[in-house]
């Protein structure tokens, strides 16, 4: 119970799974989830959700490598002295690493540019972003182009926008906002902007690197964001319907890959001989990684010949 008032108390998800990450990294094991769940009903601290969707009722979409979607939104709350704030965030699809965290009375275009500016310099260009069309991301919607827009296509960063009224499409950022929203609320309330962003930073570094991710494997957000190659702008980013497959490179270093009804062969090497790998492809473009994400080959498909060279 100890680890369960200690998280409660900060702010911090506290469920079973959480516990037991805990406990395996204090002391080395853990009781079976099973049983501190069980623990935890019986004292009293799970409520039955017998209306709760089952996690197998939701399609879900998660880009295959950091920087390869960015999602931003900002989020209000309310001050001490009774001033309302804006939270601007920007959050990596893959990993979930919390790569912005600003606060301002008011998210302007000039703050938004300015955010994401620094970001870039922190973690690089991603490869694209998406946001819902608030006016301070899109001005598409009234024939005109934001400052955001304008930073984006000079950096040939794809940008992508949900549909109206349809805020799952920016679901990741959005569920961040009640985690953020849950642990500041059993911080100290202050009165400024400045006392305020320091509890964010605070916060960032303890989201990043401390608190195991469920969706995440109970990775931390900076484990999984440093676990793959990063995607960039300008390359081969692999979009909503990217076509993924596993498979085993052969004992001559060889996998093959059938497009346009033709099986070709793709040359990778013989040190990668019976490695389990993952293609990523997206009509002719095709990246080659290992189940642990790193980048063993990436490639245009040539379909006028049956094999690719190493």
């Amino acid at each position: 119970m100890r680890w369960r008032k200690r998280l409660v108390d900060e702010g911090l998800d506290a469920g079973a799974e959480t516990i037991a990450v805990h406990l395996r990294n204090e002391l080395g094991a853990a009781p079976a989830v099973s049983t501190i769940w069980r623990v935890l009903t019986r004292r009293g601290f799970v409520n039955a959700q017998p209306r709760k969707r089952p996690k197998s009722s939701y399609v879900r979409f998660e880009a295959v490598q950091p920087n390869e979607t960015w999602q931003t939104d900002f989020t209000h709350i309310k001050l001490k002295n009774g001033k309302h704030v804006e939270i601007l965030n920007f959050l990596d699809d893959h990993s979930r690493m919390l790569i912005s965290c600003t606060a301002a009375y008011v998210t302007t275009s000039v703050l938004v540019v300015a955010a994401f500016r620094s970001a870039c310099n922190d973690f690089g260009l991603p490869a694209s972003v998406l946001s819902d069309n608030g006016a301070v991301f899109t001005a598409r919607y009234r024939n005109g182009r934001s400052a955001f827009q304008t930073e984006l296509a000079s950096l040939r960063i794809v940008q992508k926008n949900s549909r109206p009224y349809h805020p799952q499409t920016c679901g990741k950022v959005e569920r961040f906002h009640q985690t953020l929203k849950l642990w500041l609320a059993k911080q100290p309330r202050v009165t400024s902007l400045t006392a305020l962003q320091t509890q964010l930073d605070t916060f960032r570094d303890i989201y990043n690197t401390t608190r195991p991710h469920r969706a995440l494997g109970h990775r931390t957000p900076a484990v999984a964001y440093n676990a793959r190659p990063k995607a960039r702008p300008g390359s081969a980013v692999i979009p909503d319907y990217f076509r993924l497959r596993n498979d085993i490179v052969n004992d001559e270093g060889k996998v093959t890959l059938r497009h346009a009804g033709t099986i070709h062969h793709i040359g990778i090497g013989r040190r990668w001989a019976r490695t389990p790998i993952r293609m990523l492809i997206h009509e002719t473009q095709i990246r080659i990684i290992t189940t642990d994400g790193e980048l063993i080959k990436e490639l245009t498909l040539d379909a006028t010949k049956n094999y690719q060279q190493q």
